[in-house]
């Protein structure tokens, strides 16, 4: 069976000198070079104990030792465990309580971790390195886990889900095709994901030369300079990172933008196609699912935009091959091979899964439909909807309409005491305008508000729980 690891020792003999890995201080890292380092670390933490199927919990900062830790591990047969990052020392403590690995792997500062997390003092430290001695490769079956990584918690506690090597393949098989270009192309990425399906295709991967933690603080001219100075000719960002990319001045050869972890609104596609000549490629998926669906910009209609722009929801595409996709009851629901078809605690499954037979349908938790030509349409999520005079109204069929609003620079909708209220962050001298426009979505209340809180993970999402509290108070 073809795995992640085999595809890239494929990579490594073909383009042994391409660079594999930019880290974020601007170290280039070929793929030899990191397939040495694997070899080391798998030799290195072979000696310290770590079998086939040990769960390692790993915490490094997103660096080519990250990637090569991921795959010595692998080597070894053990399953490497990733605690939500957004979540801190919190979401640390939670992996290690979840799953109760064998091992703590880590490196720099985040060795530290050990001493300050209790979970964590009884075990084995795992620290990057040299070693003498050669690994002896475990030969890793379709159906062993190979990574256990976690919900964004944004809707309740994090769940952990385990990701087989066939999974990862399959996933791999369902993206390399979207990814795939005949040019050496160099790209931003800041999905871990696809770091890994370009070190299987021999592709060059640049990593963020900041922290995910702190995109709020990110500055435009940080983005703008990473992308002249590492000349990125594709940007695999959030739609947080694509607002910052719309109001820099000279994006270098950069040419196409894919967009995901957050809704895209076609006013940001719109500017970077409009003010940079990107391509852009929008990105639907979940943790558990990515990705369900794909747009190209450039297919989107004029009639799509009126639609969009009159409350029909947000665009997202056509489903990828691989997956097969229904509605139920407003609800996407999909099933296939790199869908997780259940979470390390099965009570976590009575709720997101439904097994029908051989299959396992996941429920996104996503609410939308499917037009005449088999897109797909987003409206937000399953009871966020609120009832208004004409009848149900989800948010995003009037959020997708008001970022076209003039001022707006983001809104969301919420339901409050005083009842169905878009809040608006932008320019309040254009309130009016905004109140007589939500009118005619049967909204009676508009308030302006400095700053809509966003997710911790990609700062591409409103925290609606935050932002309700937050205007109530």
């Amino acid at each position: 069976m073809a795995d992640l690891l085999s595809q890239f020792a494929t990579a490594v003999k073909r383009v042994p000198d391409r660079t594999a890995i930019v880290d974020g201080k601007g170290r280039e890292i070929t793929f030899q070079t990191l397939r040495t380092r694997v070899q080391h670390l798998a030799g290195r933490w072979q000696d310290k104990g770590i079998r086939s199927g040990d769960r390692v919990l790993l915490a490094m900062p997103v660096n080519a030792d990250l990637y090569a830790s991921l795959a010595a591990l692998w080597t070894l047969g053990a399953t490497v465990v990733l605690p939500e990052p957004a979540l801190g020392l919190a979401g640390l403590r939670h992996a290690a309580r979840t799953t109760k690995p064998k091992a703590f792997c880590a490196a720099g500062a985040y060795s530290l971790l050990k001493f300050l997390v209790p979970d964590l003092w009884a075990l084995p430290l795992l620290t990057p390195g040299k070693s003498r001695s050669n690994p002896v490769a475990q030969k890793v079956q379709p159906d062993d886990i190979a990574l256990i990584s976690f919900t964004s918690g944004t809707t309740g506690q994090p769940k952990a889900i385990p990701r087989s090597h066939a999974f990862l393949m399959a996933q791999h098989d369902a993206i390399a095709p979207l990814l795939d270009s005949r040019k050496a192309e160099r790209d931003l990425v800041a999905f871990p994901v696809f770091t890994l399906i370009n070190l299987a295709a021999g592709r060059t991967s640049v990593l963020p030369n900041w922290r995910f933690s702190k995109l709020d603080r990110m500055s435009t001219v940080q983005l703008e300079s990473w992308l002249q100075t590492q000349q990125i000719t594709r940007a695999l960002i959030p739609p947080s990172l694509c607002e910052k990319l719309v109001q820099s001045d000279d994006t270098g050869p950069l040419h196409t933008v894919f967009t995901g972890g957050g809704p895209v609104f076609p006013s940001l596609v719109e500017a970077l196609r409009t003010r940079h000549s990107l391509s852009v490629v929008c990105v639907y998926g979940s943790t558990e699912a990515e990705p369900i669906a794909h747009l190209d910009a450039a297919n989107i209609t004029v009639k799509d935009h009126r639609d969009m722009a009159v409350g029909r929801g947000l665009l997202v595409g056509y489903p990828v091959p691989e997956i097969t996709l229904r509605i139920r009851d407003n609800e996407i629901q999909v099933a296939g091979a790199h869908v997780n078809d259940g979470y390390l605690n099965p009570t976590h499954s009575k709720n997101n899964k439904i097994k029908e037979g051989d299959v396992i349908w996941h429920r996104t938790g996503d609410a939308g439909a499917l037009d005449d030509d088999g897109r797909l349409w987003l409206w937000g999520r399953v009871g966020s909807e609120i009832e208004v005079f004409s009848g149900t109204l989800f948010p995003f069929a009037i959020e997708v309409a008001a970022q076209r609003w003039p001022g707006v620079d983001r809104c969301a909708l919420v339901n409050t005491k005083a009842g169905p209220t878009l809040c608006v962050q932008g320019s309040a001298d254009h309130i009016d305008d905004w109140t007589k426009s939500a009118l005619g979505f049967d909204v009676p209340n508009v308030i302006s508000i400095k700053n809509i809180p966003m997710d911790k993970r990609h700062a591409s999402k409103v925290d609606r729980t935050k932002l309700t509290r937050i205007i109530e108070t």
